[in-house]
């Protein structure tokens, strides 16, 4: 047992103190859907609904056997912040949690509630590199010590517990593990762990399409900073992979990075909601959502599969946004701009196109005086994406002028 496996150990043993091991659960809709063996270990049952306290309690925990400090700072705008601020509680420390001022107000009342007394929590910037920045700044005036959510040695060891339980859990250990990837810090600490206990395991990653950090690296050998990310998974959007991390997870290739679409990943996260009742924040769905990828290639079958379920922090506000964006891409709603004649009767030639199962979802019509044609934002929803394909065919063979500006980033940004 080296060095690293035996810490690993006494951080699970030690966290038995906060909460049992999370479930591995054997789940019969996936496994027979794939043919195979699906198991889900539900990081989303933890006090935080999410692994991020495993990493901040043990790097808290080496902390203050050390004597070194007794204050921590973190920047979050999410999991981690939660973490940290239970852990907080926990050892009775002292917690200040840098979280931007545009942080939904659900996340501030979570953490505040998972903290007491123990955290304080400061509003500061706008953006996410301002927030870090002040805490960076504050915990070195302070001497406090700074928790990063994924870059440090304690906090891989600390997510790393996810392997150890699962091997415990398993019949035997698993020919395949998926691994949601955002700093890299879990993955890091979970394939390191594996590699000794168990080296027959596989690994695949999964990355939010608009913020495939680890895909990059490995392609180019070398840690890239993405331009932009997409926010929507905003438990996995993360512009560069740890330092710390990409050391250990740069011996695997690209070929085993998989990018989950956001809008497809809004499917899954409805259909574990609706069919399986379990709550899953979008980076909590990653390992899941890529499943349907995996058996394209032939990788499932008669495998006994894990995917990793991260986090279940679901702003059930956020539901409408979730529930559009799944439409989008299964193709059952469509956004058109329509070249509308300004004459009599001529929204009424529209309507008599439209099929019986296509509903308006929207309807924006500005009526110029001065013009032939006004412009129409319209939105159909319906129950089979070849509906939509005729009714754009229709549109056409009966003269009308129409834009698709469903998948129109910038267009959808402004008007959808």
């Amino acid at each position: 047992m080296t060095d690293f496996t035996s810490s690993v150990v006494t951080a699970e043993a030690a966290l038995r103190d906060l909460f049992p091991a999370t479930p591995l659960q054997l789940n019969d809709h996936l496994s027979a859907r794939y043919g195979t063996e699906i198991w889900l270990k539900r990081e989303d049952l933890t006090p935080v609904r999410s692994y991020k306290l495993r990493g901040a309690f043990n790097a808290m925990r080496k902390a203050i056997e050390a004597g070194s400090t007794r204050h921590f700072v973190c920047a979050s705008a999410g999991n981690h912040a939660q973490g940290v601020a239970f852990a907080c509680r926990h050892f009775g420390a002292r917690g200040t949690i840098f979280m931007p001022v545009t942080t939904p107000q659900q996340k501030i009342a979570k953490t505040r509630i998972f903290g007491g007394d123990s955290v304080e929590i400061v509003l500061t910037g706008d953006y996410f590199d301002q927030t870090l920045a002040a805490a960076q700044a504050f915990s070195a005036e302070h001497g406090a010590a700074f928790l990063s959510p994924f870059d440090a040695a304690d906090v891989i060891e600390g997510q790393a517990t996810v392997a150890l339980e699962m091997l415990e859990q398993l019949p035997a250990p698993p020919d395949l593990v998926v691994l949601p990837v955002g700093g890299g810090g879990l993955s890091a600490g979970v394939t390191r762990y594996l590699a000794e206990a168990s080296p027959q395991t596989e690994f695949v990653f999964v990355e939010p399409r608009g913020g495939a950090s680890l895909k990059g690296a490995l392609e180019t050998g070398t840690q890239v900073t993405l331009p932009a990310v997409d926010s929507f998974v905003d438990g996995a959007a993360v512009a560069r992979i740890g330092d710390l991390p990409f050391s250990q997870l740069r011996q695997f290739s690209p070929e085993q990075v998989l990018t989950a679409p956001e809008d497809r990943l809004s499917i899954t996260i409805l259909e574990m909601l609706n069919v399986e009742g379990i709550v899953l924040e979008p980076a909590g769905a990653l390992a899941v959502d890529v499943l349907q990828d995996l058996a394209e290639r032939g990788q499932l079958a008669g495998r006994r599969v894990v995917c990793i379920c991260s986090g279940g922090n679901f702003d059930f506000e956020r539901l409408p946004e979730v529930k559009e964006r799944g439409q989008r891409y299964a193709g059952l709603k469509k956004y058109f701009i329509l070249r509308l004649p300004q004459r009599p009767g001529a929204l009424r030639d529209f309507l008599m196109l439209l099929g019986p199962d296509d509903d308006i979802a929207r309807f924006e019509y500005l009526k110029k005086s001065a013009r032939n044609f006004g412009s129409v934002l319209i939105g159909i929803e319906t129950t089979d994406p070849a509906n939509l394909t005729s009714l754009a065919t229709r549109l056409t063979e009966g003269g009308f002028t129409f834009q698709d500006i469903t998948q129109d980033e910038l267009l959808a940004q402004f008007l959808i």
